[in-house]
């Protein structure tokens, strides 16, 4: 699908602006050394987290109900500079970038400051599955864990190794079978990118008056709407109606695999993970840790509120589904882009069970 068609000079997406490899080198030499630990740490870490990568794959099937063709392919399990080259790789792909950017003083500003972001969000992410993935095989997906971070969590939480990252694997294993199995997600997801990116060639007049209309909507409080704050807002306050419909259809996705990882970590239980229950209670605890003021500013200003309302709204809204009507029947919510659930039914669950159900 292209967008933009209709402007005046073309379909122009954000990603060709972008000086990708200069935003992977930049990323990777602005990453901050993992936790300290011997060759035997790191080695048995690395070691470990593949082999949970591969256990998860059945419990996760399991729960599931979620149909996967073929063998379990192997996780990468990499450092933070090689996390933030796939990170941007991937980023290019998904944003229409190009190896040469249009512009080269700006392609390497702006390769610049992505890079910075990579790399401060290199140091709290602990595992991905990336659709985009490129040159990697099944289907181009591939599932990325960042052991240092693996390390420095379970460090920090008092954690039984081993169940941890067990438990992180469930998680991230899970987006690997919701997106294998179902492979009509990537499409979606593309397509709704592709408009967010797209040049539309607006009236430079109508955007500084939405501008204005945000900046107007902060300052007097704000709609309740845990997407409205940081990037988010501002993103919002600067796109067309066809491209805000596209980001609610990328939030609504997204607020639905976390949720719905989070649901199967938890559903399968001490069974499979002897420790989870102190695992989820420990991490959620990390998840509302007040963070320095200056932490806090960088992270309200890339989102992280946001998609850590994702988590919650999401697995509620997963939870209460499946209590209902059990986890055949929520399967139903892969079928296409018409049964995913809208923005007005991630907090109202019976909605869309009404009207897919």
């Amino acid at each position: 699908m292209t967008a933009g068609s209709g402007t005046r000079s073309g379909p122009l997406t954000v990603g060709r602006a972008v000086d990708w490899e200069f935003a992977a080198t930049t990323g990777a030499w602005l990453a901050r050394q993992g936790p300290p630990s011997t060759d035997y740490t790191r080695y048995q870490v690395i070691d470990e987290l593949a082999a949970a990568s591969r256990r998860a794959e059945l419990p996760v099937r399991e729960v599931t109900a979620l149909t996967v063709d073929g063998d379990v392919p192997d996780a990468l399990v990499v450092d933070r500079p090689h996390w933030i080259r796939q990170a941007a790789q991937s980023m290019c792909v998904m944003t229409g970038g190009t190896d040469k950017p249009r512009g080269f003083l700006t392609g390497r500003v702006t390769g610049a400051q992505t890079g910075a972001v990579l790399a401060f969000i290199s140091t709290g992410i602990l595992g991905q599955y990336d659709p985009f993935a490129t040159g990697v095989g099944n289907g181009g997906g591939k599932l990325l864990l960042i052991y240092p971070n693996v390390i420095a969590v379970e460090r920090q939480l008092r954690l039984v190794p081993s169940d941890f990252r067990l438990w992180v694997c469930l998680h991230e294993v899970t987006h690997r079978v919701q997106f294998t199995a179902n492979p009509w997600l990537v499409g979606h997801m593309s397509s709704a990118l592709a408009i967010i990116t797209a040049d539309a060639g607006e009236n430079v007049g109508r955007v500084v008056g939405r501008l204005a209309e945000f900046v107007r909507d902060r300052r007097g409080g704000g709609p309740a709407d845990p997407n409205s704050g940081g990037v988010l807002g501002l993103l919002k306050a600067l796109q067309s109606e066809e491209q805000r419909n596209a980001l609610d259809r990328l939030l609504v996705l997204g607020t639905l695999l976390e949720g719905h990882a989070d649901h199967v970590m938890d559903a399968v239980g001490p069974a499979v993970v002897p420790t989870v229950t102190t695992i989820r209670k420990r991490f959620d605890e990390r998840r509302r840790h007040r963070q320095p003021p200056l932490q806090r500013i960088i992270r309200a200003l890339l989102g992280f509120d946001a998609k850590l309302s994702q988590y919650t709204r999401g697995k509620a809204f997963v939870d209460e589904v499946v209590s209902k009507v059990g986890m055949e029947r929520f399967n139903v919510i892969w079928t296409g882009p018409e049964t995913l659930p809208v923005p007005t039914e991630i907090d109202r669950p019976e909605r869309w069970i009404n009207r897919v159900l």
